[in-house]
């Protein structure tokens, strides 16, 4: 081999160079234009789309022969799982819940209206002024109709939600909006299908092919959904375990990733998938969402590549093949979507911005309707609706990815939903979280406990270790005076402890006696042998007048173990169950009370009542908004926290805040550095009503940082 002949396949594969400065000339062109457009007043997303176009074919052609486009199809992928996935974070259950309805019939309307708008403007445009070659007939006519008008539903996500971002819109029309976009691909698939049975069956391919097509659009839906949904819950799942931006980012990316090839390699839908996963994370109890914005961080120079790729990709001498027809596939989609989105926005009684405005954002059109005419090609039996087909719909893509974002911002601002970007906050001190099963029972400094008369009933709980014995007596003691009972310390010795249960009983009490003396309270005993520890507890439940029992959360063992005990006496008590952990300090002089919402606060009354009447402890109601919500919104939350209050009479030494949150779980954490004491209520599951404590350690400002997640739920 000749030293000429090495060179020249050096030259070949050392691509990285050309790969390189292309990567350098897509950004700063799409920057520049994309700051162009902002002077004239146009999207972000618009001015990369033009950068594109004058890079790509219909312009300068600047990478001529390199396939750049190939190798740059990475950041493609890339950018639209994180698109499927930021769509996913707006869809919030809680948020949309009083709009829901409305959602649905917002997206069966506007989907329809385009397929219905297309399908006739189609037929006329062909009968009218087009020629058609022999032999072909009114029935291929209106195939050809039927499948430009299923093409025309699909609504590209990317660029609205864009504009979405880049306006920091929030309001009824935003929350709408992107509820819509992010059903609007399944339907488009649904009706896709549909047009496809239709056409499939005027053309004889018989009721088989019409079932076999609505079963595999229906398998991939579902297939694309519960995809996401399983990696929306591992996301989940490993995120509780990174405290540095940089970790969450890493670990959720390279998860969406996955997902979204895993997706492609079995035929679903990466869109729908990344939906999912985005739908799961927000709609998790704990709500974190601080990888959403770690996300966008990371977002925006994948989105100039991602917008400035697909401008290269448009070819503008479509818009002249594609002729009257594209013209009128374009202009009827959007008096289609305008108006189906209209009509159901009417029938839903949506707000009147939402009827006004919601289908001029719904105009973008791109990466879904191309995957379409793909499928329209693949199928034998309409290839040759193809060659029609194409053309039409790339002249509308064309048309709608240069006018769509104008259109999206134009709803935006007309609907006054607009408003400057929040100002990402600076970095919070990262620390690294850090626990230790050190316990320490502070000395009781507040003003004695007052002795409980006429007693009925008792507060139960139990404890193996001898300070957590101390810190549940406490507990328990300041129950029983809310209860009116008397506190019981159960101990549950095993079958190989029974023998010598007698001989250690007066050992194994003295934690708890030593702290109801301290309280000036007398602490009751119930010794159990030979039983397991849940079959133990049960049994003191039922042969006392039980008000409530009290778990401790094992500093020792497996959590499996003590799950399961927390299962058994919560199925098997008639009464409340609390589960308490300690961490580093155990003192109540400063209480905290997070809550997302009244349910919670009704759940957790009779345990925040008891602790009021602690004399001299100070108690903090911590209400957590969503971070994206309006400022408008915390006043009047407040208030209602101030009136909940009031209503049940915790009104001495309590302080009612509400703040925005963008991770609950950071939230309280932060928090925890003022106070003491965490009370906080779980869901409830299958007739389980459990309350659990956080006990925060503070020791000269600084607080044992364990977030909320971190206590188990049962």
């Amino acid at each position: 081999m000749s030293h000429r002949q090495k060179k020249t396949d050096y030259d070949r594969d050392d691509f990285m160079p050309g790969l390189t400065l292309a990567l350098a000339i897509l950004l700063a062109a799409g920057i520049f234009f994309a700051e162009v457009g902002k002077r004239l007043r146009l999207p972000s997303v618009t001015g990369y789309i033009v950068a594109g176009l004058i890079l790509g074919h219909s312009g300068f052609d600047v990478f001529g022969g390199q396939d750049i486009s190939l190798r740059l199809g990475h950041f493609t992928q890339i950018a639209l799982m994180l698109i499927a996935f930021s769509i996913g974070e707006q869809i919030e259950i809680k948020e949309i819940r009083s709009y829901f309805k409305s959602v649905g019939i917002i997206g069966l309307f506007e989907t329809a209206g385009a397929f219905v708008a297309v399908t006739f403007s189609s037929l006329l445009v062909i009968l009218l002024f087009m020629r058609m070659p022999p032999p072909w007939g009114m029935k291929d006519t209106l195939c050809l109709a039927i499948l430009l008008g299923a093409v025309s539903v699909a609504t590209a996500p990317a660029a609205t939600l864009h504009v979405m971002k880049e306006l920091g819109a929030r309001g009824p029309l935003t929350k709408t909006l992107l509820a819509v976009v992010a059903v609007d691909d399944g339907l488009a698939i649904m009706f896709f299908s549909i047009g496809m049975s239709i056409v499939n069956q005027m053309l004889g391919a018989g009721d088989a092919g019409m079932a076999m097509a609505v079963v595999k659009s229906l398998a991939e839906i579902m297939g694309s959904i519960i995809m996401g949904v399983i990696t929306g819950i591992t996301i989940d799942y490993v995120i509780k375990y990174f405290d540095r931006k940089n970790e969450m980012l890493t670990a959720g990316l390279a998860l969406l990733l996955l997902t979204g090839e895993f997706a492609r390699l079995t035929h679903l839908s990466p869109l729908l998938a990344g939906m999912a996963a985005g739908f799961t994370v927000i709609n998790r109890d704990a709500r974190d969402v601080r990888l959403f914005n770690a996300l966008q961080e990371f977002g925006p120079p994948v989105y100039v590549l991602f917008f400035t790729l697909a401008g290269a990709h448009l070819d503008l001498s479509i818009l002249k093949t594609a002729g009257l027809l594209g013209l009128a596939y374009f202009f009827s989609r959007i008096v289609g979507k305008i108006a189906g989105a209209a009509l159901g926005a009417r029938l839903a009684s949506s707000p009147v911005a939402v009827q006004k405005y919601l289908g001029f954002a719904l105009v973008p059109q791109a990466g879904v309707a191309i995957g379409l005419i793909f499928l329209i090609g693949g199928d034998p039996a309409l290839a040759r609706f193809s060659a029609f087909i194409t053309p039409v719909v790339l002249a509308g893509v064309v048309l709608s990815e240069l006018f769509g974002p104008v259109a999206a911002r134009y709803a935006v601002e007309s609907a006054g939903e607009a408003r400057l970007p929040r100002h990402a906050e600076g970095d919070r001190n990262e620390k690294e979280t850090g626990g230790h099963n050190d316990i320490i029972i502070a000395p009781w400094d507040l003003p004695p406990m007052l002795p409980v008369t006429r007693i009925s009933g008792a507060v139960i709980f139990g404890a193996s270790n001898p300070v957590m014995a101390r810190g549940l007596a406490r507990v328990a003691i300041i129950l029983a005076q809310h209860f009116k009972s008397s506190p019981v310390s159960v101990r549950v010795f095993s079958e190989k402890g029974a023998g010598r249960a007698s001989e250690l009983l007066h050992e194994n009490f003295r934690p708890e006696k030593a702290e109801g003396r301290h309280l000036n309270c007398d602490i009751q005993t119930f010794p159990v042998s030979g039983m397991k520890v849940a079959d133990g507890l049960v049994r003191a439940i039922n042969e006392h007048d039980t008000r409530c029992v009290i778990l401790g959360y094992p500093v020792k063992g497996t959590i499996q173990k003590f799950q399961k005990v927390v299962e058994k006496v919560a199925r098997d008590a008639n009464c409340p169950v609390i589960v308490v952990r300690f961490a580093g300090t155990f003192s109540i002089n400063r209480v905290l009370v997070p809550v997302t919402g009244f349910g919670q606060l009704d759940a957790l009354r009779e345990v925040i009542e008891a602790f009021h009447m602690v004399r001299g402890s100070i108690l903090t109601l911590m209400y957590m908004l969503p971070y994206d919500s309006q400022d408008s919104e915390i006043a009047p939350a407040r208030e209602r926290l101030i009136n909940w209050a009031r209503e049940n009479n915790i009104t001495s030494l309590v302080k009612c805040q509400v703040i925005q949150s963008e991770s609950r779980a950071m939230s309280i954490v932060e928090e925890s550095v003022n106070h003491s004491l965490i009370l906080m209520s779980s869901p409830r599951r299958s007739q389980l009503h459990s309350i659990f404590f956080r006990f925060a350690h503070k020791d000269r400002g600084t607080a044992e940082q364990e977030t909320a997640c971190d206590c188990k739920q049962s």
